[in-house]
């Protein structure tokens, strides 16, 4: 069992492809695996077994018949419950959607589906995907494989997880302010945020509408890089039902020279401080990309430490109201993130919203001419690793005393901006606790962010096992 459900979803797919392994024993291993331990972690919190082993077998007799297959044929995967399935109940963390069953599949999902992938489950969130823990007054918390007692991250929490401890091999989160990307630093996983518009976005609860738009996406969450990017593949593309969806298919990251590139790196977005490990480790992943022949200067964008103020109006305080909204009448049925979230909402002049989006497109620019010259960015993933469940308030980071939100900001700048980013497990913390790393690329080169990623899994190690 342990063999393949700690392989790749690339390798599973070729080892279904050459009858080297079957469909059913490849998703009765993970079925296995998720009884094992998510009594633990709480990663998952519906699951389709039966759906599921049902696919299997079906997809196993379509190997036998010698018919063509698509490129996760009989590949299990898993799917955050803030992302709509067909029969199976999206609950987004949220009291008022205890019930609900959508009727029809979110797009990636349908795609994921029609490459032949095989649904296990949906897995764990904070109400409406808006925190960076994993709780919720649904389904309660989840907790990270690395260290039961700490959050696996927010909010695709319950996807890393899963994946980082060997109940999935590779599935799709969310992100709006670091919802793939801290979730993946946190667990230890690989976990891509693509270009608002790149992957359809349709589906998802709550709606991706208004400035939420631009700045959120639908990304997959896997174990080696390799899987985001036969992810990618599958992934990408128009779609009619997302308002930012743009007719551009994935092309093949393996053809990306990421060592004729330049890149920049730094370790302190003037927002907030890191820890020692996190500099050390955004340190080492430079000294990586430079061995590997890449041109590496340390440098931040000009005007980036503005960005985090900026993503707090345009994608939180602009796009919460209507969230908050849901539940007008039905206030009872708030848990403490929504009653916390309704309290800080500050009301939005439309001055403030204009100027807003004036200096988001300015520092999108200037950015963006930056990167010119150095098409892929370094930087941390947050402030610090994962930290403990009841921990309450801001953080205090080498001394200094950090606001909670702000020790995100490295992550909420590339929403503001809308530019894909790649997280790859590079380092520990002197608890065990992996410490990933942004590779961040320009707008709609995925497969740029992928080639450097690679580099840096090649050269650091990349995944390593949890002890759960």
């Amino acid at each position: 069992m342990s063999e393949l459900i700690f392989t790749s979803a690339t390798k599973l797919a070729e080892m279904i492809r050459t009858k080297q392994a079957s469909p059913s024993e490849v998703v009765e291993a993970h079925i296995r695996r998720i009884e094992e331990v998510n009594p633990k972690l709480n990663a998952f919190v519906t699951t389709t077994f039966d759906r599921a082993l049902e696919e299997a077998r079906a997809a196993g007799d379509k190997i036998a018949s010698g018919e063509g297959v698509g490129p996760l044929h009989g590949v299990p995967v898993s799917i955050k419950d803030a992302i709509e399935t067909a029969g199976v109940r999206t609950v987004g963390g949220s009291k008022l959607l205890e019930n609900n069953v959508p009727a029809r599949d979110a797009e990636s999902v349908a795609r994921l589906k029609r490459a032949g992938a095989i649904v296990l489950g949906k897995t764990n969130v904070p109400e409406f995907s808006m925190d960076y823990r994993c709780e919720n007054p649904v389904f309660g918390r989840t907790s990270n494989p690395w260290d039961l007692d700490r959050v696996p991250g927010g909010s695709s929490g319950g996807e890393a997880a899963a994946i980082a401890s060997g109940c999935s091999p590779a599935g799709i989160g969310s992100d709006l302010g670091g919802s793939v990307r801290v979730p993946s630093h946190f667990c230890g996983t690989v976990g891509l945020k693509t270009t608002p518009g790149r992957v359809p976005g349709s589906g998802h609860v709550p709606p991706a509408l208004g400035p939420f738009s631009l700045g959120s996406s639908i990304g997959p969450l896997a174990r080696r890089v390799e899987d985001l990017g036969l992810m990618l593949q599958v992934l990408a593309g128009f779609d009619p039902l997302d308002a930012a969806s743009v007719p551009l298919p994935a092309r093949d990251w393996r053809t990306i020279e990421a060592r004729k590139l330049r890149a920049m790196f730094y370790t302190d977005d003037g927002v907030s401080p890191v820890t020692a490990a996190t500099r050390e480790t955004l340190e080492r992943a430079a000294n990586a990309l430079a061995d590997r022949g890449l041109e590496v200067v340390q440098r931040r964008p000009a005007g980036l430490e503005k960005a985090q103020d900026l993503w707090f109006w345009w994608l939180g305080q602009a796009g919460l109201p209507g969230i908050v909204r849901l539940y007008e009448g039905r206030e009872e049925l708030m848990g403490p993130l929504m009653q916390a979230m309704k309290a800080i909402t500050q009301p939005m002049t439309l001055e403030k919203f204009l100027s807003t989006w004036f200096s988001r497109d300015g520092l999108r620019a200037s950015v963006l001419a930056e990167m010119i010259d150095f098409p892929i960015v370094l930087a941390p993933v947050a402030a610090m690793p994962a930290f403990e469940h009841d921990h309450q308030g801001g953080f205090v980071i080498e001394g200094t005393d950090v606001e909670y939100l702000h020790a995100f900001s490295y992550c909420q700048a590339y929403n503001l901006l809308g530019f894909p980013v790649v997280v790859v497990p590079c380092g520990r913390s002197p608890e065990g606790l992996p410490i990933g790393v942004q590779i961040v690329g320009r707008p709609f080169e995925e497969e740029t962010v992928l080639a450097a990623a690679a580099l840096l899994e090649e050269s650091l190690g990349g995944y390593q096992r949890p002890p759960i």
